[in-house]
């Protein structure tokens, strides 16, 4: 008989989820979005609540949430995406968590797919890669260089890092919360630490519809994206970032003293190239070193 090995084992979970909606002034839209997911819902099978957070906002969000039948959370100052996704998956009554925008962009209609394939996984992501994407066109050269980048550093397939609607043990969340920011990259930073960590998650392509309302995101988070990119790697794989480093040093050194030869004339930028190169692998070696002896505690 063969069987089937998807993932590493973990306990079964009941079918029971919370779902957490962050909302920041969404007060013309939040009451569709929550009432299609309630629908969704109550036909998949799984017992489920509905908790909003509304992250501060100045206007009827909270009161519009509220008319709904969901939980609503509402915090007095806007502390950022990552933040009210964290305060809603405190108060979750469940161990699954699935998360969602409130703008309309993430389809309802994905949710029972992610659900079908919770069993083997401690994460099920939709990722943006469907017959319908409504991603804008500037905003497609960054996604495609984070997600190439973060591919290579986690040594694995990553086709959307930070995909909004995503199903995760609560245990996952919990076990990374320390590093998981308040703003937009807390998607991209669960990704990275379950990819890093040989936790079991799965993609499955979803559509992706045009926003309602005002977007959040900034050309500044590109940035912000990639730094924290290699902040994480560096955390979980410091050879992936620091070894290319040194081979870069290395071969601008081994250039320069093979240039300095036909000059007869041994110069300090090889010396510091080829130095340079040593101190970062030794830099990476001990990383490596230290982030392996925090992985057995």
């Amino acid at each position: 008989m063969i069987e089937e090995i998807v993932g590493d084992a973990s306990a079964a979970l009941p079918r029971a989820v919370s779902v957490v909606i962050p909302a920041f002034n969404e007060g013309a839209h939040v009451a569709d979005q929550v009432r299609a997911v309630q629908a969704t819902m109550a036909t998949s099978g799984w017992e489920y609540e509905i908790i909003v957070v509304d992250d501060g906002s100045r206007d009827h969000t909270a009161t519009e949430a509220d008319a709904t039948g969901a939980r609503v959370l509402r915090r007095a100052m806007n502390r950022g995406y990552g933040a009210a996704l964290k305060v809603g998956i405190r108060r979750a009554r469940f161990d699954w968590i699935l998360i969602t925008d409130a703008d309309g962009t993430y389809p309802v209609e994905s949710i029972p797919e992610l659900l079908a394939r919770a069993e083997h996984n401690a994460m099920v992501v939709g990722a943006r890669l469907g017959k319908s994407v409504q991603i804008p066109l500037i905003r497609r050269p960054p996604k495609w260089f984070l997600n190439r980048l973060a591919s290579y550093l986690a040594g694995q397939r990553l086709p959307d890092i930070n995909s909004g609607l995503r199903l995760m043990r609560k245990s996952l969340v919990e076990r990374y919360e320390y590093l998981l920011p308040d703003g937009f990259s807390f998607t991209t930073t669960i990704t990275l630490a379950a990819a890093c960590n040989g936790h079991p998650f799965e993609y499955i392509p979803i559509n992706y519809h045009a926003r309602l309302g005002e977007s959040k995101i900034r050309a500044r988070h590109a940035y912000d994206f990639t730094l924290l990119i290699l902040r994480i790697i560096v955390v979980f794989n410091p050879l992936k970032v620091f070894i290319p480093v040194g081979a870069i040093l290395a071969a601008l050194g081994l250039a320069k003293f093979g240039y300095d030869i036909t000059k007869d004339n041994l110069s300090e930028s090889a010396v510091l190239g080829l130095i340079g190169a040593l101190v970062v692998w030794a830099v990476g070696l001990l990383a490596d070193q230290n982030t392996r002896f925090a992985s057995r505690r």
